[in-house]
């Protein structure tokens, strides 16, 4: 089942410490490529991060964003760190008095904002963590979610082609007989018409090579064989959009093939409809997973 890479998902929970925002976004990209912008409360979570979403996803250039909106009721949920504030203010007091007369004086408000001043000390880090990496994966399954979605979509849009692609093999292979039949008859005509006594083993000779040189039902085949193979591709996941791409590739060299041999202008035509709608495939199949 294909799976896109671009997907959307966000997910908030009201804890007791605060509210906790997850946003994932997803866009295309060769390989998993996954980026994370933490608080600094929860720096040290970004590798269970990494492992929950190298279990879950293949490709993709992911961005995964936490804010935390703490509650703060009153003062007396701030824990001030007063060993910390004894050193600021020690080391503040050594530096006026270099500065002598220039020196500032020492603002309070600037202390509070000093990291480690003040303190959580009264939340439970590690149930803080482990609320933050399940409400992770709530939004991680909300992305998985948007990129099947999305990926469904895509694959009802490549089967629609690929009968396109079916329709086309079996027009071309209907009409073969009759053109390699008319090219004959155009043959003896011309000849016909120069007045020119062939032998009529040579004449048969002749045309024989021209319909090897005219035979596509290989080609035809090949389409025929790689559609299938799409289709069956298609109920897979695991590297699905690297093979899904190497078949539209060998779908184009297959309809190339097909309008060298051209001796029509049906042919032609057919050939030039087969790679507009693989074309149109490569472009849906450039973003599945």
């Amino acid at each position: 089942m294909p799976r896109s890479m671009t997907g959307f998902a966000r997910r908030e929970a009201k804890l007791p410490w605060g509210t906790a925002v997850w946003e994932i976004r997803s866009v295309n990209h060769r390989y998993l490529e996954p980026s994370f912008r933490l608080p600094e409360d929860f720096r040290e979570i970004e590798p269970n991060l990494r492992d929950a979403m190298r279990k879950s996803l293949q490709r993709g250039k992911v961005e995964a964003s936490l804010s935390i909106h703490w509650e703060q009721e009153g003062e007396a949920d701030l824990g001030i760190n007063i060993s910390r504030v004894a050193q600021l203010t020690k080391a503040a007091q050594q530096i006026n008095n270099l500065l002598g007369a220039a020196a500032a004086p020492v603002n309070a408000l600037d202390i509070l904002k000093y990291p480690g001043v003040i303190q959580k000390q009264e939340l439970d880090r590690e149930a803080m963590q482990a609320a933050v990496l399940k409400l992770f994966d709530s939004a991680l399954e909300g992305l998985i979610e948007h990129r099947t979605r999305e990926g469904n979509e895509l694959e009802q849009l490549i089967l629609q082609r690929l009968d396109s692609v079916s329709a086309q093999v079996i027009k071309v292979r209907a009409r073969m007989p009759e053109i390699l039949a008319a090219q004959r008859e155009k043959l003896q005509t011309k000849l016909a018409a120069l007045q020119v006594d062939l032998d009529p083993e040579r004449l048969e000779q002749e045309i024989v090579l021209l319909a090897q040189k005219a035979d596509v039902d290989e080609e035809l085949d090949r389409l025929d064989t790689h559609v299938i193979e799409v289709k069956r591709s298609l109920k897979q996941t695991d590297s699905l959009g690297r093979r899904l791409d190497f078949l539209m590739q060998e779908l184009n060299r297959e309809a190339n093939t097909l309008s060298s041999k051209s001796i029509v202008s049906d042919t032609t035509q057919a050939a030039v409809e087969l790679k507009v709608l693989i074309e149109q495939m490569r472009e849906q199949v450039q973003n599945i997973e």
